[in-house]
């Protein structure tokens, strides 16, 4: 089992076995801890379409009641233990374990556990309607923020209360999003600034980061564009595997200037719609880019990435990607750790050294939207637009439907506090290609 192999890494049992040595040993004994650690955890695309439903099925149960969803998943974290929603209503709820597509495991006074329809654990707490702005609020914020509002807001009594607007009001603050009440520094911080102007799925101009059957996509380069045009974006940017992605069916130079032929041709029959011509570039081991001067010049858009030898410290894999930052061609950073959210752990960073220098060399910063990624990790977007980095929310899309990804990463980078603004790919094709032709 995992819990005997992780034993026998303790006790140094696989340091005798042929292929292991003592970094092996230690390398397989972190992975087994990281898994062991996320179990019971899930992405919130997972939960997601669950927690609709059953918000949904509550609704129509209870037409006169206020809903909502509450917790984590109303906070929009990109990781979940479960789904928690919030009925406010002055009867009793008991009709609503009757259904068929709900099966309640447990109740004690408020709250009552449920499973989904999907074998998914769920939480509905209910309270009477006079109390749900009070309850709301204290089930929605993090133990830090509630902690930060109670200590700037001794002896009030925040109970009874049926709007939120109302709680927020008798602490003297402006509403707060449910997706930045994650961290007591947002008190300081709502009464030195004015709220943000959060980041709108609407604001998305064009699609950045999409692959085609070019490399590893499972849509052709016209499947992709049409889609896009289809749902009413400005513009998309392909970005297929470079030649060292020989896994995903990298693009040698020939096949780079045929792509090239065919997006010239597709400029000009669904003009104005814009097609660009990029590529996801590998960062090679020395931080080069993964094309020669001649190829590299050829292109609207490059992505430079690290998808290969992900076993660095921090001070080589910060080396490796500031090469990459620097380099002239760069136009942005993708997924900047490798992480894999549940799955791995991104290589270690000095994230402020990367983002200084992205905001040095004028290249933005991907928050891979990528519901197993959602890297650039939230907590690092208020420095780096700070900096005047602007982060591009890409869905990093092989298919068609991937290109809907982006609905994950506005959630993220709402929490990071991105407004429309600092969104790369909220410029209209007029602002992108200002910004292009100065790069």
């Amino acid at each position: 089992t995992l819990g005997e192999l992780l034993y026998a890494c303790n006790e140094n049992r696989l340091i005798a076995l042929k292929g292991f040595g003592h970094k092996s040993q230690l390398d397989l004994k972190k992975k087994i801890e990281y898994h062991l650690q996320s179990k019971g955890k899930f992405h919130y695309a997972t939960l997601e379409a669950d927690a609709f439903e059953l918000l949904r099925i509550i609704q129509k149960q209870f037409p006169n009641a206020m809903v909502d969803f509450t917790g984590e998943l109303r906070r929009k974290c990109v990781i979940l233990k479960k789904i928690e929603l919030i009925i406010g209503i002055d009867t009793e709820i008991d009709a609503l374990f009757s259904h068929k597509k709900i099966t309640l495991t447990d109740q004690k006074e408020n709250k009552y556990a449920l499973v989904t329809p999907n074998g998914f654990s769920a939480i509905v707490y209910h309270y009477p309607a006079a109390q749900f702005g009070s309850k709301q609020f204290l089930h929605t914020g993090s133990p830090a923020f509630l902690k930060a509002v109670v200590a700037v807001n001794e002896n009030v009594d925040f109970a009874n209360l049926a709007t939120e607007e109302a709680v927020f009001a008798k602490a003297n603050l402006p509403f707060i999003a449910p997706e930045l009440r994650e961290e007591a520094r947002i008190i300081e911080y709502v009464k030195a600034h004015a709220h943000p102007v959060l980041v709108e799925e609407s604001d998305l101009k064009g699609v950045i980061h999409n692959h085609t059957t070019y490399s590893d996509g499972l849509h052709t380069l016209r499947e992709m564009v049409e889609y896009t045009k289809s749902q009413g974006y400005e513009y998309i940017v392909i970005t297929d595997h470079s030649k060292s992605a020989f896994y995903a069916n990298g693009l040698k130079p020939d096949r780079v200037l045929e792509q090239m032929a065919e997006i010239d041709a597709l400029n000009e029959e669904l003009a104005p719609f814009k097609i660009y011509k990029g590529i996801e570039s590998d960062i090679l081991n020395n931080g080069d880019l993964d094309y020669e001067t001649d190829i590299l010049e050829k292109f609207d858009f490059i992505i430079a990435s690290v998808h290969s030898n992900l076993k660095m410290t921090e001070e080589k894999a910060t080396a490796r990607i500031l090469a990459a930052v620097k380099n002239p061609f760069t136009t942005m950073l993708g997924h900047p750790t490798g992480r894999l959210l549940l799955s791995r752990e991104g290589y270690p960073l000095d994230h402020k050294v990367i983002i200084d220098a992205c905001a040095a060399n004028n290249v933005s910063i991907e928050l891979n939207a990528n519901p197993y990624r959602l890297d650039l990790d939230w907590r690092w977007i208020e420095y780096a637009t700070q900096q005047g980095v602007r982060i591009s929310i890409n869905p990093d899309a092989h298919s068609k439907e991937g290109i809907h990804d982006m609905h994950f990463g506005v959630l993220a980078a709402r929490k990071g506090k991105l407004t429309k603004e600092m969104c790369f790919n909220a410029m209209g094709k007029t602002e992108l290609e200002a910004f292009l032709a100065k790069k």
